[in-house]
């Protein structure tokens, strides 16, 4: 007599939750993986733009902090004029290097996608075993 069964065993249970799990935690590796990259691929692409626009902007400041000191050579001493300026463009180097570390601190690098999915998934293990 051969029997037919409905409900898979308990054993059976268990290794489709162990597949179903192991499929689940690979899918969000790939999502963190993914999300991460983007990110960091987005980060790369500014810092580029960043310091070729910085490279440019250096290279005029230099000539207008030259010009700066010639204009006020010509009322006081040649390194009293240099040292005026070079005070003034470290101090304004000094508040845009705060500026820029303070952004940078405040950006989130957390893969916020996939902690909410890696939240529902526990959940949805939680009641599959319950």
């Amino acid at each position: 007599m051969h029997q037919t069964r409905e409900e898979p065993s308990l054993g059976e249970l268990f290794a489709d939750l162990t597949r179903e799990m192991t499929t689940l935690v690979r899918q969000e590796v790939r999502l963190a993986t993914t999300e991460i990259g983007h990110k960091t691929s987005e980060i790369g692409k500014d810092v580029g733009f960043l310091a070729v626009g910085g490279a440019v902007a250096y290279a005029g400041l230099l000539a207008v902090i030259a010009a700066v000191i010639m204009i006020l050579a010509s009322f006081i001493a040649w390194w009293l004029s240099a040292l005026i300026v070079g005070l003034g463009v470290a101090a304004a180097g000094y508040f845009l290097v705060r500026k820029g570390l303070d952004s940078l601190k405040q950006i989130d690098f957390a893969p916020k996608q996939t902690i909410r999915s890696i939240k529902e998934d526990v959940e949805w293990a939680k009641h599959q075993t319950s």
